[in-house]
């Protein structure tokens, strides 16, 4: 019997999942060091087998972790990266979740988003996900088709408040997502 994956690959017999898709790309383009430094606090929300990286506290329900949309216990301004790929597309509540991922990234710190792209992942408008029955919506940069897609740039924006973050769309390798990049301003220190 061949076993299957949903959202993720096998390759020279080894799992591959979302993240990992993604690491040779990032390595070439210094991103780690640039956006998630190993040796600074960070936390891998909903990151299941699939780690950004080893040094990075894992967050997810496989991990008896509490819910990802509230980060229950988590203190505020904590981590230098927040990290979640493939997740946000399974939570009820993304603006919600977005607010308390926002909420322990430090100020200087970097929150970092990766949802699939509906168009190129998808290939459809409607739910059901044609990959994972578990999607309860679908993405988009910036563009929001209710009732199932929402517009990432969107929900940032509402959730943090800025409307100043790095997105791109990577469509190479097998990404077929959306990745946004929003760093924490540092609060200026008030003379009296």
């Amino acid at each position: 019997m061949q076993e299957i994956r949903v959202n993720n690959r096998f390759k020279d017999g080894n799992f591959v999942g979302e993240t990992a898709k993604a690491h040779e790309r990032r390595k070439k383009e210094g991103w780690f060091e640039r956006f998630a430094p190993p040796d600074l606090p960070g936390i891998d929300i909903g990151c299941g087998i699939d780690p950004l990286n080893d040094s990075f506290l894992l967050w997810d329900k496989i991990y008896d972790c509490s819910d990802a949309t509230f980060m229950d216990g988590v203190p505020d301004n904590i981590f230098k990266t927040v990290h979640s790929s493939h997740l946000l597309e399974h939570l009820t509540y993304p603006v919600i979740a977005v607010q308390n991922w926002w909420r322990i990234t430090a100020p200087g710190g970097n929150l970092i988003i990766i949802v699939p792209h509906r168009d190129l992942y998808e290939l459809k408008k409607e739910l059901p996900s044609i990959h994972n029955p578990d999607h309860k919506s679908f993405w988009l940069p910036t563009e929001s088709e209710p009732p199932h897609t929402f517009s990432l740039a969107a929900v940032i924006s509402t959730a943090t408040k800025t409307k100043n973050f790095l997105m791109r769309v990577l469509d190479t390798d097998g990404e077929y997502s959306i990745e946004a990049i929003v760093q924490k301003p540092i609060t200026p220190i008030e003379l009296e």
